[in-house]
């Protein structure tokens, strides 16, 4: 049965093949858009984290192929701000939920982000405690500048330089935020890339899930490292994958 317009699919969800799931990944796509734009990204968690359980909800707002997160299609920066915070406050209880229901929790969830999607995800992981271990934020957005840093969380922003619609300096501007209030925060920056889940950003954040320390771990270990911050050009990839190991602090 077909869903009637503005009803609001059930959400995708791909289980681990063998055994039980280790991690939860959240996968929330961009403005005017639904899960299937992040299919090469489902590939490469799936072939990265082969025990995860990946959820990707679509945005309760629009139609068809072209949902949103948010209430209003086009909201001036006041109503934006509001905005926002609702769907994050709607997401986080969502992913409680899904925790519960996969036996999973907070440490063990990455939650993803595109534009519009990353902004919801920053302001969820930033004003819900606990709620994930990681967050991923792809071109991102913001409504205000966070206020407060996650103490259980590290924040992996990956943008393009060549970005006209979420221009770079606002992922500069989050990080710097960020690492004011003590957070731990990575940011990458791949040149020759725009407003797109490009195949150098994918991969870098599946290096970050996979190499990055958190920093709580780090400063126990041995101390605060540098400012995490790469920049490199999407045409570095390498055939086999991989920047080479300069472009990793």
């Amino acid at each position: 049965m077909s869903n009637p317009p503005d009803a609001r699919p059930d959400p995708l969800l791909i289980l681990p093949a063998d055994g039980s799931p280790t991690q939860l990944f959240i996968l929330l796509h961009g403005e005017s858009a639904e899960p299937g734009q992040m299919l090469d990204l489902v590939a490469a968690i799936r072939s990265g984290f082969p025990q995860a359980v990946i959820i990707q909800p679509y945005g309760p707002f629009g139609d068809g192929d072209t949902r949103r997160w948010i209430a209003e299609a086009a909201p001036d920066a006041d109503a934006y701000v509001g905005l926002i915070s609702a769907a994050a406050t709607a997401i986080a209880a969502d992913i409680a939920a899904w925790q519960s229901q996969h036996g999973l929790d907070g440490e063990q969830t990455a939650l993803v982000g595109f534009s519009e999607g990353a902004a919801v995800a920053l302001e969820a992981v930033c004003a819900t405690s606990d709620l994930a271990g990681r967050a991923i934020l792809f071109s991102t957005r913001f409504a205000t500048l966070p206020s407060d840093a996650p103490r259980t969380a590290t924040l992996h922003l990956l943008h393009g330089a060549e970005d006209r619609i979420a221009p770079m300096d606002q992922a500069r501007q989050v990080h710097a935020r960020l690492a004011e209030l003590q957070g731990d925060v990575t940011l990458d920056i791949a040149s020759g890339v725009g407003h797109d889940l490009h195949a150098a950003l994918i991969h870098q954040a599946i290096v970050r899930l996979q190499t990055c320390v958190p920093l709580r771990l780090w400063e126990n270990a041995q101390g605060a490292p540098k400012l995490r911050i790469d920049e490199y050009s999407a045409d570095d990839l390498h055939p086999g994958g991989g920047f080479g190991p300069e472009t990793l602090h």
